[in-house]
């Protein structure tokens, strides 16, 4: 039986205190909460860790969806269990039901999070996608307060983010836009399983016209989150399959995936185009369809 090196155990009962002792201990201390993420790699000893942080009971402080005027606000220890069941986000944002109906598990869904998934910043990772879709941004604590990043700046390259030493994920921002929606597209081998290709895909429209487009892709190379190529050819276009292709061929391009047991790299980039080209069909429509109040 495969089991982590020994390790010690701090529980925090605030958002300060875990902050201080993250200070305190030093680069070999981590967080933990769900779990599903950091846990198997200390049992492969991928992870060691003197000091392992448990931050499980801050629900109160950090376990919330609230929608404002101009944004929507989810802490970091949001469960994907409420963001799936969330109507509130899903009338704003659905591309996060999309994406939370395709990870993993119930038993992963009802104790992993939103925070750790963006930490965890694993290439092939739904929720980071969809963040970078929807132009989230990330507000960060540290001993000397907050500072807030894009996803852009989050996500440094795989399984390295902008969280420092001494320093953890509090929140995740969306900004509320009218005339926009989205919508999330995986293929997988099995239900839940890591994705071989996924695209999530936000639009805004303006009479009738695309003013502003996001495209964020998963398991196709480390800097694929957000393609402002495609942003740039849809802006002022009219909605249409030519466009949407257009814009999956940019994706292909844009993307650098390797061969693995999911497919091979042509493969792949035939998924990427093709996703791409659904997700910005289905976000189109639903924002039609909210603009004449069906």
């Amino acid at each position: 039986m495969q089991v982590p090196a020994p390790f010690e155990y701090e529980r925090a009962t605030s958002v300060d205190q875990a902050v201080d002792l993250l200070e305190r201990l030093g680069d070999e201390a981590r967080l933990v909460a769900g779990g599903h993420s950091l846990l198997p790699m200390m049992k492969l000893r991928l992870a060691n860790l003197e000091y392992l942080i448990d931050i499980g009971d801050l629900r109160d402080e950090l376990g919330y969806i609230r929608i404002g005027v101009d944004e929507v606000r989810i802490g970091a220890l949001t469960r994907h269990r409420e963001l799936l069941e969330s109507d509130d986000l899903a009338e704003f944002f659905p591309i996060v039901r999309d994406a939370e109906r395709v990870i993993a598990d119930p038993t992963v869904r009802n104790r992993g999070t939103i925070g750790g998934s963006l930490c965890q910043a694993d290439p092939s990772e739904d929720l980071s996608a969809v963040c970078t879709t929807v132009d989230a941004r990330c507000v960060i604590r540290g001993t000397g307060g907050e500072r807030v990043v894009t996803m852009e700046e989050f996500h440094r390259g795989p399984y390295e983010t902008a969280v420092e030493h001494g320093e953890m994920l509090t929140e995740i921002r969306i900004p509320i836009r009218p005339g926009g929606s989205s919508a999330y597209e995986k293929v997988e081998r099995r239900a839940g399983d890591w994705a071989v290709v996924s695209a999530g895909a936000a639009v805004w429209l303006e009479h009738g016209k695309i003013v502003d487009a996001r495209v964020g892709l998963a398991a196709v190379g480390p800097n694929t989150t957000g393609i402002p190529a495609i942003s740039q050819r849809l802006r002022g276009a009219e909605p249409s399959d030519a466009a949407y292709a257009e814009a999956g061929e940019i994706a292909a391009d844009s993307c650098s995936p390797t061969e693995d047991g999911r497919g091979s790299v042509l493969y792949k980039k035939h998924l990427a185009a093709e996703l791409t080209a659904r997700a910005l069909r289905r976000a189109v429509a639903r924002a039609q369809d909210a603009a004449s109040g069906e």
